[in-house]
């Protein structure tokens, strides 16, 4: 490991807005930053935080919480989410796979998915955020009618995670295909992570669905 990045990791353990998984502390500086009765969203796979920062400016009196496992990539959302004095902003680096380990059932209004890993191959599949596995997850933790919003450039995962979602009972809300050629497209769908950027960049297009478990 790099002494960047031996740095970095050794800052984001010294924040206050993000809490570790291998720290002894982690769960109760979460709840510290959940103590109140204010909805609860999260975007997972967060990478840099984009748009957890951009939900936070949205959604001053919400709860938003990035989760990731790379702790260099938060540690640039930490950091900024400091200096803009986001307070309702909150990092927790762990693997996804152990949400209902730190949020107890019925507790999150929303789930952002942004520019997940596909994982195209067959044998990947348990691991794309859309299988049935992680949907089981997020309908544990979601409130009743609870909303969860992915926003992908891979075609295969849009098409894979509608015919998921439908399987396992879910209801598609909204699904645009190709977002930049709507006329009329929300404020927050707008949010460009450093992935999307990249991909638009290529040529590629970028698809969203709205849906609930």
């Amino acid at each position: 490991m790099s002494r960047q990045k031996l740095q970095r990791f050794a800052e984001l353990a010294t924040f206050k807005n993000v809490a570790q998984f291998n720290q002894a502390d982690a769960k109760n500086k979460l709840k510290d930053f959940l103590d109140g009765n204010q909805e609860i969203i999260l975007e997972l796979a967060c990478g840099k935080g984009d748009y957890s920062l951009a939900l936070a400016k949205k959604y001053p009196n919400k709860k938003i919480i990035g989760v990731d496992i790379q702790g260099e990539r938060i540690w640039y959302g930490a950091g900024q989410a400091l200096d803009k004095k986001l307070d309702n902003l909150f990092f927790l680096r762990m693997q996804i796979e152990s949400l209902e380990e730190f949020f107890t059932k019925h507790s999150i209004s929303e789930i952002w998915i942004t520019f997940p890993d596909p994982f195209p191959r067959e044998r990947q599949i348990k691991k794309r955020l859309s299988s049935p596995r992680f949907l089981n997850i997020y309908k544990n933790i979601l409130i009743a009618n609870g909303l969860i919003h992915l926003k992908t450039d891979d075609l295969n995962l849009f098409d894979y995670s509608i015919i998921t979602i439908k399987n396992n009972k879910g209801e598609i809300i909204e699904e645009i295909r190709n977002i930049y050629k709507q006329k009329k497209l929300k404020e927050i769908l707008k949010t460009k992570t450093d992935f999307e950027k990249k991909h638009l960049k290529a040529g590629r297009s970028i698809h969203y669905l709205k849906f609930k478990l």
